[in-house]
């Protein structure tokens, strides 16, 4: 294996920049800064969010919505299957009266058929 093939690996201490917690892990990062750390100078590298800070790892709630998008969710296809079942049962009533009345036709169509036939034999 080359020697100059891969970089340095050291002891790296990592700063939380949002909550201040460190620590210490291994690297090959190469900052500049250094801080002395449970005894020990480190260089030091500033992090923006860590699992100290990250919601996911802390539990909280800060980047959630009041309402969870699930929740959302499930109200919005409520009102849909509400508005569907209403619709179903508009279209029940009227399929209801649309039988009767084409019964009603049925009876009326052959009359009108034979007399449109004794008519035109007139």
């Amino acid at each position: 294996m080359k020697k100059e093939g891969h970089p340095d690996y050291q002891d790296v201490l990592f700063v939380d920049s949002s909550t201040g917690t460190k620590f210490v892990c291994g690297s090959t990062l190469k900052p500049k800064e250094t801080e002395t750390f449970e005894g020990k100078e480190y260089p030091i590298y500033r992090v923006p969010i860590s699992s100290a800070s990250h919601p996911f790892f802390t539990g909280s709630k800060q980047f959630i919505d009041t309402e969870g998008r699930v929740d959302k969710f499930r109200k919005r296809y409520a009102k849909k299957k509400e508005e569907g079942e209403k619709e179903q049962a508009k279209q029940e009533e009227k399929k209801v009266p649309a039988k009767k009345t084409a019964a009603k036709t049925a009876k009326k169509a052959p009359v009108k058929k034979t007399q449109a036939k004794k008519a035109a034999k007139k």
